[in-house]
């Protein structure tokens, strides 16, 4: 009997790190049903001189609201990916009381970038409280990929605690309730538990977010459950806050992996090395910990409406929750200047690098674009500051700036990709939109740090993709390709691939914005359980109108 489809001729590189061998790939009803040579099936998508390899897995994406206006998940959807983990760093969008939707979603806006306009009218919130009716209501949207998603700290402690969360420990009650809370979402589907301790990480009123004030003890109560089932990843950001000794210790007590984020470069301070040392210890005496790492450096997009990059100082912060006629005021105070620049230049920490900053847009000086603030500065006789608020009060703070805030060291980033015991990771697919898109970090692996430099050999990157993320989080039908297996399948040339150019978009509720990469080079045919996303190099409705994702329960 012929097989639905069959991608015939390509080069399978199965998952496991294997060598890749010549064979066509057959599917039926969502599943391989083949893999050999002369293979009948009643559609066929040409492989020739490309690369079959199981869809990628992306294990860091924050699509929790975007789920439910965009099924596609765009643009991980056009790279190649067919499976995605959300809920990161604690930041789930359930469970949620409906008195505390507001809140919640003010935490996302600050902390994720994300359009508060957008979340009210994107995400239909009188769908769901618990997390298990979270899951449900992701269901039926039918989203194109495969669907995981951890139970968040901070949404849990808002859930239980209202306002509260952001200020004081739970009462035994409180912190039993979000106890319980885990295991019901953990009964219902949830891939594990996500948490953060990241000063990075602020919030409703510029506030550290709720997870920031919990301390081990609350962690070992909450991720208690992950034991008790036997299942389930952990995902932290231990931020500084707690050692590696105290995530091992964790992690032995619980029994279950735990990945953080994320260990980045920082050229000329090669601290990496000694966490990797210590990791590697660790993992030889059977501690299953996984630094994610990212193959990109982190450039953000910011402009001085929402300026992330910003808001740990003090006098930014302060103005996280003001009108834009306030923020306008202090941008034009003297002494509220003077303020932030001392704010910016220490005043207690590292001193914000201004030498990496440049103006990315600007409609009123398109001549700047590319311009360095700080030789503006100087030509202008003035802090660099100064000349990123004026240009920004000339263009109602539209105008944007783009900075690389670390990940920086590309021979670093070489020496960490194809490593054991790490994880690719913090593409932040769905987070920060209008100031960063990471989302096409598998074609840029393949592309450029594969193909380009040569750090690992393809077969190894593919491991890194598939295989290896699967195993972590007990995908046990995913990441392989072999009979038996759901037909998550990737086709890409190898000579070609890439993740094309990023352009700024408006196609989110509420006319959000956003940046996208929506014409990758290279990646020719992709199938989520076996139903086409793209073809011939062209998205595809089909996965979208058969509704073809699974959401995974784990």
């Amino acid at each position: 009997m012929a097989a639905d489809i069959v991608i015939r001729g390509g080069t399978v590189v199965d998952g496991t790190g294997a060598p890749g061998r010549i064979a066509d790939v057959a599917v039926t009803d969502g599943v391989i049903s083949g893999v050999g040579v002369g293979l009948a099936g009643d559609r066929v998508l040409d492989a020739t001189g490309q690369v079959v390899s199981p869809g990628f897995i992306d294990v860091h994406t924050h699509y929790d609201a975007q789920v439910f206006w965009d099924p596609r998940l765009t643009p991980s959807s056009q790279h190649g990916v067919t499976t995605v983990v959300a809920g990161n760093c604690g930041f789930s969008i359930a469970p949620v009381r409906p008195e505390g939707v507001g809140l919640l979603a003010r935490t996302l806006q600050h902390v994720e970038d994300m359009s508060l306009d957008t979340l009210t009218v994107g995400v239909p919130w009188d769908s769901f409280e618990t997390f298990p009716q979270y899951l449900d209501a992701v269901e039926r949207v039918g989203p194109a990929l495969n669907y995981a998603c951890y139970v968040g700290h901070t949404a849990l402690r808002l859930w239980a605690m209202g306002d509260e969360g952001y200020d004081r420990d739970p009462t035994p009650e409180e912190l039993d309730r979000m106890v319980r809370a885990v295991a019901e979402a953990l009964d219902a589907g949830a891939i594990g538990f996500a948490t953060s301790a990241s000063p990075t990480h602020n919030g409703d009123r510029g506030r550290p977010v709720p997870s920031r004030r919990a301390d081990l003890d609350e962690l070992r109560s909450l991720t208690a459950p992950l034991r008790s089932a036997g299942r389930g990843v952990v995902a932290m950001l231990p931020g500084g806050v707690f050692t590696n000794e105290q995530v091992f210790e964790l992690q032995r007590e619980i029994g279950r992996p735990i990945t953080w984020t994320a260990l980045l470069t920082i050229a000329g301070l090669p601290y990496h090395e000694r966490v990797i040392a210590e990791h590697d210890e660790a993992r030889a005496a059977g501690v299953e910990v996984w630094p994610q790492v990212s193959c990109r450096p982190l450039v953000f997009q910011m402009h001085l409406a929402e300026p992330f990059t910003f808001n740990m100082r003090a006098s930014f912060r302060q103005l996280m929750d003001v009108s834009r006629d306030e923020r306008i005021a202090a941008y034009s105070d003297p002494a509220w200047r003077e303020r932030a620049w001392e704010d910016l230049q220490g005043r207690g920490a590292i001193p914000f690098n201004f030498a990496s900053l440049r103006v990315a847009e600007s409609a009123r000086h398109p001549e700047l674009v590319g311009a360095s603030v700080v030789d503006l500065a100087a030509t202008r006789g003035v802090t660099p500051l100064d000349v990123v608020l004026d240009l920004s009060l000339e263009e109602d703070l539209r105008t944007r700036f783009w900075s690389v805030l670390a990940n920086d060291d590309e021979d670093a980033i070489a020496w960490l990709l194809p490593r054991d015991g790490v994880l690719i990771g913090l593409a932040d697919s769905g987070a920060h939109v209008s100031q960063l898109c990471d989302a096409c970090f598998s074609t840029d692996l393949l592309g450029r740090w594969v193909r380009e430099r040569g750090v690992m050999p393809l077969e190894r990157a593919v491991h890194k993709l598939t295989g290896e993320p699967a195993a972590v989080f007990g995908l046990t039908d995913r990441g392989r390709v072999a009979e038996g297996m759901a037909a998550d399948l990737c086709v890409f040339d190898p000579g070609t691939v890439g993740p094309g150019p990023l352009r700024r978009i408006v196609d989110f509720p509420a006319d959000g914005e956003r940046l996208t990469a929506d014409a990758p080079t290279g990646v020719t045919h992709t199938l989520v359980n076996g139903v086409p996303t793209r073809v011939d190099g062209t998205p595809s409705d089909e996965a979208l109108e058969r509704r073809a994702g699974t959401v995974l329960r784990g």
